[in-house]
């Protein structure tokens, strides 16, 4: 694939199944993700992989958090957090680590965790694999944070569910760069 047709053909894709990414394909993603703009070579990035059996444990975590957040949570509230996790054979959580440095700020450094995120999407659509990058509450629950062993000052942004497309993903929508671009000052 052409590196013009990836970056204009990428889509998100919701519903995934397995297989998951092979060890190689997995590889592939994380050496693109690395390649993201990193000034000041601090890699504020690390990803954590929740596949097989340990969705289910992720699920768990996110019940906790549903109880701890509203205690007389539904059941049904709960189990739908349980089954969060299960969309896909294969959860990647993007985690930022930003660092306290005199030239790169913090905002920058978030950026270039979220271009690593985006280097992940790519390079599975690259290879023929689905993906969609979610965010929701949970990345935002404390429960969750501590329980994926999140250290002071790190955030998630968000959860990248990889696998298999399940029917023919979407077409990405036509958009005019004309509706986003305007020279300055405005002519």
């Amino acid at each position: 694939m052409k590196a013009d047709e990836l970056l204009l053909e990428r889509v998100s894709v919701a519903r995934l199944g397995e297989p998951g990414p092979t060890d190689e394909q997995l590889d592939g993603m994380f050496r693109a993700a690395l390649r993201a703009p990193d000034h000041g070579q601090l890699r504020p990035w690390r990803f954590l992989t929740v596949s097989a059996g340990e969705r289910r444990r992720l699920g768990e975590l996110y019940a906790e958090a549903v109880l701890a957040k509203s205690p007389g949570a539904a059941p049904e509230a709960l189990e739908k957090a349980r089954n969060m996790p299960l969309r896909a054979p294969l959860v990647i959580v993007v985690i930022a680590r930003p660092q306290e440095h005199p030239k790169v700020p913090r905002l920058e450094q978030l950026l270039a965790a979220g271009c690593a995120a985006h280097g992940l999407l790519l390079s599975a659509h690259a290879q023929g694999l689905g993906a969609i990058w979610r965010t929701g509450e949970m990345a935002f629950e404390r429960v969750v944070e501590e329980g994926l062993g999140l250290s002071a000052g790190e955030c998630i942004l968000g959860f990248i569910y990889v696998g298999t497309p399940l029917g023919q993903p979407r077409n990405a929508p036509h958009l005019e760069p004309g509706d986003f671009v305007k020279n300055w000052p405005d002519d």
